[in-house]
């Protein structure tokens, strides 16, 4: 008979049916928290703070303590995983008859790989594009950056991209590209700004159309196709601490915003975040069709130009609902479309597990075909 060791006995617990049930259990419950927490966050945030973390936190109203108050999808997943993971190796028969149970086994173990590779790793933007331009890099409208552009070179532009996580966190900001240091004076996930009145106080930046303008906080809002106007109070500081000005950036205003510094011309604007590629694409033709008759649509299609120098590619590629182009490690879907259908709008994806779940499935299938194979092989040599 074999020790009960310390060790023994954390195997036997995290193998048990028991750890099973309550991983299922937890599971059905961040199920419905998520479904709830939709309504006030969206779709997108309730999914990221329930499911897609290791822990879900609660922040008290007007305060910035976060509070650790339930386990979240990662959590819950990885200990499900380690939990069937041991239940296999250590209660499942290592025998040929088994075979097929082994392979389905494998094929779900797959599943958490698969949701876990999504989960931390898939970066989701969009690409909007006109008929005739040109575009080289993506857009995540749920994340921005504060981009700092040395616009000196009229050839070439310099960029130095600030997270938003640093812009929120206020305070400053000193980046050894720029020769000024930026300071957060203040941040607002959600504003609204119009043109001041006689009655509204003064202007709290000095510089940009900010001058001219009153911003009002808003509260964040959530829903789906919803977005916040975020806005940041920046002022840049010489290395001497004089001012170069202070300027109202937001997402929400069109045009980058600047001064000029040593000789240098700076332009400032709180955007989407970018994300750069090293090939572009050009839209050549949309195609919006309708049923004949009606308004209802029947097909998006985009004829692009496809570039990349470094890989020789010059090539046409014709985007549709359901045929999205696969390149250099991205899918890019037809999404949307406007201005007339001249506006051709691509949702690009970035998942380096997106075959998984295939493997998955086929795993799964294969494994159920062997393992009942086996059984109707068995059933028929008894039967003789």
């Amino acid at each position: 008979m074999r020790p009960n060791t310390p060790w023994r006995r954390l195997v036997a617990a995290l193998s048990s049916m028991r750890l099973t049930l309550v991983c299922l259990g937890l599971m059905m419950a961040l199920t419905v928290i998520c479904t709830l927490a939709q309504v006030p966050l969206g779709t997108h945030v309730a999914v990221d703070r329930t499911i897609r973390t290791f822990l879900v936190w609660w922040q008290p109203e007007g305060s910035s303590l976060q509070i650790p108050v339930f386990p979240g999808g990662g959590m819950v997943g990885a200990l499900l995983f380690i939990n069937l993971s041991l239940a296999q190796f250590m209660k499942l028969e290592w025998s040929r008859r088994k075979f097929g149970l082994w392979v389905s086994h494998l094929g779900l173990a797959l599943l958490f790989v698969g949701e876990f590779s999504t989960a931390f790793f898939q970066v989701e933007s969009h690409m909007p594009i006109e008929i005739g331009q040109t575009r080289d890099y993506t857009e995540d409208y749920r994340r921005l950056e504060l981009a700092v552009v040395d616009t000196t070179d009229s050839e070439r532009d310099a960029l130095t991209s600030i997270p938003e996580s640093i812009v929120k966190a206020g305070g400053e900001i000193a980046h050894p590209s720029l020769p000024f240091m930026l300071r957060v004076k203040r941040y607002h996930e959600n504003s609204q700004f119009h043109m001041r009145g006689p009655t509204d106080p003064p202007s709290e930046a000095t510089l940009g159309v900010g001058a001219s303008l009153h911003m009002h906080p808003e509260p964040p809002v959530s829903g789906e196709g919803e977005q916040n106007a975020a806005s940041a109070l920046v002022e840049a500081v010489a290395p001497d601490g004089r001012s170069l000005g202070i300027l109202w950036l937001s997402n929400a205003l069109g045009a980058p915003q600047g001064f000029i510094t040593e000789g240098r011309t700076f332009s400032l604007s709180l955007r989407a975040r970018r994300y750069y590629l090293p090939f572009s694409l050009t839209l050549k033709e949309f195609h919006h069709d309708k049923y004949a008759g009606t308004n209802i649509p029947k097909n998006f299609s985009s004829l692009v130009r496809l570039s990349d120098a470094g890989r020789g590619e010059n090539r046409d590629a014709l985007i549709s609902m359901n045929n999205p182009l696969r390149y250099g490690g991205k899918a890019f879907y037809q999404a949307s479309f406007g201005k007339n259908d001249t506006l051709s709008v691509f949702q690009v994806i970035q998942n380096p597990g997106w075959l998984i779940p295939y493997l998955s499935c086929i795993l799964v299938s294969l494994g159920m075909l062997i393992h009942f194979g086996l059984k109707l092989a068995g059933a028929m040599g008894g039967s003789k």
